[in-house]
C-alpha cells in the first residue's frame, strides 16, 4: 500500500473519533476499544518487528484498559488509571523480550518501539476524558478540526522541511477559528491547542517517510490511526490547564 494512504487513515479515524464525542459514551467508549486495538494489531506490523501477536495484545489491552478507565472513572480523575496501564504494558513488552531470549533479531528496536505503541494506545483515553469534562465537548471539535488540518497537510508531497511549517502553522490558525465558530473559547488557548497538535501530528509524517519496504493493511491501519488517537491527551490537558 502507498503512504498516503496512512493520511487518509488517519483522517477517517479522526472524523470517527469526533463524531464518536457527540453521541453517547458507549457509543465513544466502543470506538476507543477499536482504536486501540487498531494500534496494537498495526504497530508491530509498522515496525517490521518479530513476535508481532504477542506484541499486539501487549500494545491493544493495555490501550484497551485505558480507555475503559476512562469512562468508567468518576469525575475528576478520568485519567487517573492511563499512568497504570502504561506501566502494565511497558512491564508486558519486557516480559516478552526476554522469554525471546538473547540473541534474537531487532531485540532492542522491538523493546523500544513496542513501548512507545503501549503510550500511544493509552494516551487516546484523552479524547473519552475530554468529551466527559465539563460535558463541554466544543473543544473536542477545536482539537480534532486543528488535528485533521495537520495530517491533510501531511498527504501534500512536499519535502518534510516545507510540510511541516505549513502543518503547524495551518492548525494554528484553524483552531482559534473554529473556536469563535462554534464555540466561546478564547483565540489564544485554541491557537495553542492548534499548534501543538499540529507540531505532534506532523513529527510522525518523518516516521512514514523514514521507513523502508512495504506498507500491509495492519501497518497502514496502525501508524494511521496511533497519532491521531494519542494526541487526545494532548487535547484534554490543555483543556484542562488553559480554558477550565
Amino acid at each position: 500500500m502507498k503512504s498516503w494512504s496512512i493520511g487518509v487513515v488517519g483522517l477517517v479515524a479522526l472524523a470517527v473519533i469526533i463524531a464518536g464525542t457527540f453521541r453517547s459514551q458507549d457509543v465513544l467508549l466502543a470506538i476507543g476499544i477499536l482504536a486501540a486495538a487498531a494500534v496494537g494489531i498495526g504497530w508491530p506490523h509498522f515496525l517490521a518487528v518479530p513476535a508481532k501477536k504477542t506484541l499486539a495484545a501487549a500494545i491493544a489491552l493495555p490501550g484497551i484498559g485505558a480507555a475503559v478507565a476512562a469512562a468508567l472513572t468518576q469525575p475528576p480523575g478520568f485519567l487517573d488509571w492511563t499512568p497504570g496501564f502504561i506501566a502494565l504494558g511497558v512491564i508486558a513488552v519486557f516480559v516478552i523480550q526476554l522469554i525471546r531470549g538473547t540473541g534474537q533479531v531487532q531485540r532492542l528496536e522491538s523493546t523500544l518501539g513496542c513501548c512507545a505503541g503501549v503510550l500511544l494506545a493509552c494516551l487516546g483515553s484523552g479524547w473519552i476524558a475530554g468529551a466527559r469534562f465539563n460535558g463541554v465537548k466544543e473543544m473536542v471539535l477545536v482539537a480534532g478540526l486543528s488535528a485533521g488540518v495537520a495530517v491533510a497537510a501531511g498527504l501534500i508531497r512536499w519535502p518534510d522541511r516545507i510540510v511541516a511549517p505549513v502543518g503547524i502553522i495551518a492548525a494554528g490558525l484553524v483552531a482559534p477559528l473554529a473556536g469563535l465558530v462554534w464555540s466561546d473559547i478564547a483565540v489564544i488557548p485554541a491557537a495553542v491547542v492548534g499548534v501543538v497538535m499540529g507540531s505532534m501530528l506532523v513529527s510522525f509524517r518523518r516516521m512514514v517517510t523514514l521507513r523502508r519496504g512495504t506498507l500491509n493493511f495492519p501497518a497502514v491501519l496502525g501508524m494511521g490511526v496511533a497519532p491521531v488517537w494519542a494526541v487526545g491527551s494532548l487535547a484534554y490537558f490543555i483543556d484542562k490547564l488553559l480554558i477550565y
